[in-house]
């Protein structure tokens, strides 16, 4: 009987660890609102996972007042410069196409790499010092900027609807060796009208 109740708690054990989903950090997306004319926005997000942070606090939505050069205010005067939020999902992210870069050429990749999608400079200043510091240290990151399996699990929902949105978010593994895997097109991004942007990323062990 004792080895009986031993092997089901194996087999037990061993389903669990089937099943179970990886916990991955969602870190720092950040969302700029760039209308044409000052304009009041709400966003939502439809996350399949748990918030962990956001500012300005999210609670049914953000609702600010968005002006071109991207001010954001709150109903209580209070102005940003983006809406930020971080959680944790079980997403699985996609590495079939990547780039694997050299922990020290990590910056110039970076700052050519989001230009061709298309950030402006400020944004992607604000990406790779975040992101940077983490990265240039490691002999080498597998990157791949991921597309449907994050906005599937990250879904924005805008009112108004913008007439152009860029969501830009990396997913990259700390390397020992390096690794071939095919070169990942990057697709330019035009703005046009009501334009929203936002980066993340995050790290996958």
């Amino acid at each position: 009987m004792k080895k009986l109740f031993t092997v089901l708690l194996t087999l037990l054990l061993l389903s669990l660890t089937a099943c179970r989903r990886d916990i991955v950090t969602d870190d720092k997306p950040v969302i700029y609102l760039y209308p044409e004319t000052e304009t009041q926005v709400t966003v939502t997000l439809d996350y399949d996972g748990v918030l962990t942070s956001a500012y300005p606090a999210y609670e049914d939505g953000w609702t600010v007042t968005a002006q071109p050069d991207g001010t954001l205010t709150d109903a209580d005067g209070r102005t940003y410069y983006c809406l930020f939020w971080e959680g944790e999902s079980g997403c699985e992210y996609d590495f079939s196409q990547g780039f694997c870069v050299a922990g020290r050429d990590t910056a110039p990749f970076l700052e050519d790499a989001l230009a061709q999608l298309g950030l402006t400079e400020k944004e992607a200043n604000e990406f790779i010092i975040y992101w940077l510091p983490r990265m240039e240290h490691n002999t080498y990151n597998l990157i791949s900027f991921q597309s449907d399996c994050y906005t599937d699990s990250a879904a924005l929902h805008i009112d108004p609807a913008p007439d152009s949105m860029l969501r830009i978010f990396m997913a990259w593994q700390a390397l020992d060796k390096a690794v071939d895997v095919p070169t990942q097109p990057l697709p330019a991004f035009t703005r046009s009208g009501f334009t929203v942007v936002e980066w993340g990323g995050a790290q996958v062990k």
